[in-house]
């Protein structure tokens, strides 16, 4: 029985990871603060190969049970989020990565960095391949969340170039299904929630700018099949069907059959025009790609989750 440890372990991803590794046969621990993720997300799971740590990774832990998988998923990942705890997000990023390397190398395991489509920025290439090295602006407000992955991805690479760590980097695009926070500030929960309450539905500027969104089922597979490969260089998993942010409005509109109308609100600052994955890699070295279209994902996202998930009060 292979054993993966999954920092975050409680939040939105690291949960679904979670429920995937344990029926895959895996003993899995799970590290988490409970800063962003809660235990709902997990107190449904009962298996005894489930340990959960409450640790916070900006300070060194240490696990002596051999560990074969390091995921590492621990970061606040919501413009919420970040915005609140800038110098935490910018903590995990360096000092959470560090700890989490140092653990895949004492334990000789394979490590994935969970890095995100952020470190492309507002990019100025569309679609975006590994290749392109971003847009990024390090001192606006976004930028302690995007350098924090940024630097995470360098420290990543350092330790595999220098202390031949066994080490995967994934860049996630954006992610949604059951589990998701409602007030969490991402577009399809905060579209859900106001149009559940049949209240009016906030797209921010003209609604023009773009977005591509993954299914969670569809991403857990392709984070599985990086972590089991051999790849070391970054690998863009997402889906590449591309949505104005207006168009989501209208999809969500329609999966809730809601009453709501749309209104326009200011554009946050360094806000993505665009933004959709080239995923030719993820296809030619996984044989991944997703299979999930928004409708149906939406659907899956309703169905999977109570009025409290979709709709609940802020935590």
């Amino acid at each position: 029985m292979a054993t993966a440890l999954v920092t975050g372990g409680a939040g939105f991803l690291g949960s679904h990871l979670c429920d995937t590794l344990l029926a895959r046969g895996h003993r899995v621990i799970c590290v988490d603060n409970f800063e962003t993720g809660n235990l709902t997300n997990i107190e449904h799971i009962r298996a005894p190969e489930f340990e959960v740590m409450h640790v916070d990774i900006v300070e060194p832990f240490h696990v002596e049970a051999p560990v074969d998988y390091v995921y590492h998923l621990a970061s606040p990942a919501s413009p919420i989020d970040y915005l609140r705890l800038p110098l935490h997000t910018l903590k995990v990023g360096s000092h959470g990565t560090h700890h989490a390397l140092g653990l895949a190398k004492k334990h000789r395991a394979r490590f994935l960095v969970a890095s995100t489509s952020e470190v492309y920025g507002d990019p100025q290439v569309h679609p975006q391949p590994e290749s392109y090295w971003g847009h990024v602006n390090p001192i606006g407000p976004r930028g302690v969340y995007d350098e924090a992955k940024r630097y995470a991805e360098a420290l990543t690479m350092a330790y595999h170039r220098q202390q031949g760590v066994d080490t995967a980097i994934m860049r996630i695009f954006n992610t949604y299904g059951p589990r998701m926070r409602a007030h969490d500030g991402r577009a399809i929960p905060t579209f859900l929630r106001q149009a559940l309450q049949d209240r009016p539905i906030t797209v921010f500027g003209s609604g023009e700018q773009t977005r591509s969104f993954c299914y969670v089922d569809d991403l857990i597979t392709g984070m599985i099949a990086l972590a089991e490969s051999g790849e070391h260089q970054p690998v863009n998993i997402g889906n590449p069907n591309e949505f104005t942010l207006l168009e989501l409005a209208q999809e969500v509109i329609a999966a809730t059959g809601s009453n709501s109308e749309i209104v326009h609100e200011a554009l946050p600052t360094d806000d993505p025009q665009v933004r959709r994955p080239d995923i030719t890699r993820a296809q030619e070295i996984l044989g991944w790609g997703p299979t999930v279209e928004l409708k149906e994902g939406l659907r899956r996202t309703i169905d999977g989750s109570s009025r409290e998930q979709l709709v609940g009060s802020p935590k």
